[in-house]
């Protein structure tokens, strides 16, 4: 059992001030492609207030809507993304999981299948939950083989969900129940 329940072998989970969470999201945010590999929304910069503001209040709900954490890498302890869970759904206790690494030069060096493997330890020990779902869009395959790694299966798919670039794209399901988790554990000896 890992003695650091938020350390993985790449990055490390934290949770941050509002004013550093601020920041990092509302200069991640004016990234377009960013914004458009994380939300069906259009894209739309927003200010460092409204963003803080917004933060404040989600954070400090009783019951929270999420627990939400930063990534930090731990070479030089640098702010590169989020990722959170939404509150668990009773009476059935599954959650979605979501992710962003905003800083670019962080994408495609496994920081995000680490910070996945460390929420979903998190959510299946801490939090004991028996699912962890997700969705990510058909034009993001560098994220698909990241959840596939980190143990996710493809679940289903809702056809042409999406208009962009003047195609229609799939919107993709995929989860992870706590006993699939364990058997890789078993299988790869992960901890």
């Amino acid at each position: 059992m890992n003695a650091d329940l938020f350390r993985g072998d790449l990055v490390r989970l934290a949770m941050d001030e509002p004013e550093v969470i601020a920041e990092a999201f509302a200069r991640w945010m004016r990234d377009s492609e960013y914004w458009r590999l994380l939300a069906s929304d259009p894209s739309r910069p927003n200010s460092v207030k409204a963003t803080k503001d917004w933060l404040e209040k989600e954070l400090y709900k009783d019951p929270p809507n999420f627990y939400m954490f930063t990534i930090r890498r731990l070479e030089d302890d640098r702010l590169i993304g989020e990722i959170g869970l939404d509150r668990p759904e009773l009476p059935h206790r599954d959650t979605f999981v979501g992710i962003g690494l905003g800083e670019r030069d962080a994408w495609g060096k496994g920081y995000g299948t680490d910070a996945m493997r460390i929420i979903l330890r998190y959510a299946f020990t801490e939090l004991n939950l028996p699912r962890v779902s997700l969705d990510v869009f058909e034009y993001n395959p560098r994220a698909i083989a990241s959840y596939l790694k980190a143990g996710f299966i493809e679940e289903g798919r809702l056809r042409r969900f999406l208009h962009r670039n003047g195609r229609r794209w799939d919107l993709v399901f995929m989860g992870i129940l706590q006993e699939e988790l364990e058997l890789r554990r078993n299988i790869n000896g992960m901890d």
